[in-house]
């Protein structure tokens, strides 16, 4: 039987969000994975124009790794990515348009069996 358990994004500390500083690949480090995880990323934009947001999922390949979406300005917790799953030793990476103003937010659930 499987065993679920929830866990911040590993370059959260205490659960604060992860601030994207890069603009360009390779991104700023979201998460690592330790185990089989489906992984749930939001976005909050705090510049007044829109930005983009590219998270490099599970390495830096254009497009095959990567997904890519415009985050409005102040509109609160935007969903990015919502139930994906990543192996063991993976990682999430962003870059945006803009350093310092999209800041990503989530939780991991980790899959035992």
């Amino acid at each position: 039987m499987a065993h679920f358990s929830l866990h911040r994004l590993s370059a959260s500390n205490d659960g604060r969000g992860v601030k994207v500083a890069a603009t360009a690949t390779p991104g700023t480090n979201v998460h690592t994975t330790t185990g089989r995880e489906v992984i749930d990323i939001e976005a909050y934009n705090g510049d007044t124009v829109d930005r983009e947001l590219t998270l490099e999922w599970a390495g830096t390949g254009t497009p095959d790794n990567q997904i890519k979406l415009t985050i409005p300005p102040k509109a609160g917790l935007v969903p990015v990515a919502q139930g994906l799953e990543l192996a063991a030793g993976l990682s999430v990476a962003a870059f945006a348009a803009a350093a310092n103003v999209i800041v990503l937010y989530g939780r991991v659930t980790r899959i035992n069996e």
